[in-house]
């Protein structure tokens, strides 16, 4: 079993943010989903907060929120250890994604959707491509989770934006870093405004043929046939 030392994750500082149980939880998501925290490994609540420039507290809760979740599990006396998800999980989870989320694109682009959300939408999809650029893998999954959940709301099911919440929180993209020094990264993120090109011009069959490209973009580049061979030792 591996014990984190604290200097294995990249962390913003949260010195002077609002919101901060909350913020830290959103940010330790994407440093799980993005594979920045690696399954097998123990992080400890007072060497996060460290990293964040914050009592433990908050992050101890943060980590809480994300046991319920699933993404981490709870080692008595020694912190929280990241779950690990096999090929074929990862695989069942963009099957359903995609049985979810392709045909609900094309029925948001048939309906229409207002200008007014369009443009709320593109500095999302320039931030994607933003964090793409300067490879930072927590800011590019938590930018992407917050576009698509935003623009899946004007389907108007609550139900199915929840069930696709819960299978995007539950994915590893564990080959967002192999991806450091080629363009593919940057291509699929750039998927994201072509999308929006898409919707606004009314092409549901372009829009539903893109989106299902995105989502395989997602398992067969991001997130590799296998991931890293981690240590799964018991605490």
């Amino acid at each position: 079993m591996n014990v984190d030392d604290g200097t294995t994750v990249r962390l913003p500082s949260f010195r002077s943010r609002r919101n901060l149980r909350e913020e830290i939880t959103e940010t330790l998501r994407g440093a799980v989903i993005a594979g920045e925290m690696k399954p097998g490994v123990v992080y400890s609540a007072p060497s996060l907060a460290e990293q964040f420039g914050v009592s433990p507290t908050p992050v101890r809760e943060a980590l809480l929120d994300l046991a319920k979740e699933g993404l981490v599990e709870v080692v008595r006396n020694k912190g929280f250890r990241v779950t690990a998800l096999s090929p074929a999980e990862l695989d069942e989870i963009n099957e359903l994604r995609a049985l979810i989320e392709v045909p609900t694109i094309r029925r948001i682009t048939e309906r229409g959707v207002p200008a007014a959300v369009i443009e709320q939408l593109r500095p999302l999809a320039a931030g994607i491509e933003k964090a793409a650029e300067e490879r930072d893998f927590i800011a590019h999954v938590t930018i992407d989770m917050e576009f698509h959940l935003t623009l899946l709301e004007l389907a108007g099911n609550a139900r199915l934006l929840e069930t696709v919440r819960a299978l995007r929180t539950s994915s590893r993209l564990y080959g967002l870093k192999t991806l450091t020094d080629s363009d593919a990264l940057f291509h699929s993120s750039h998927e994201h405004a072509e999308l929006l090109d898409l919707i606004e011009a009314g092409d549901a069959d372009g829009a539903e043929a893109l989106m299902r490209r995105h989502i395989s973009h997602v398992r067969g580049i991001w997130s590799e046939k296998n991931p890293p061979d981690y240590d799964m030792g018991r605490a």
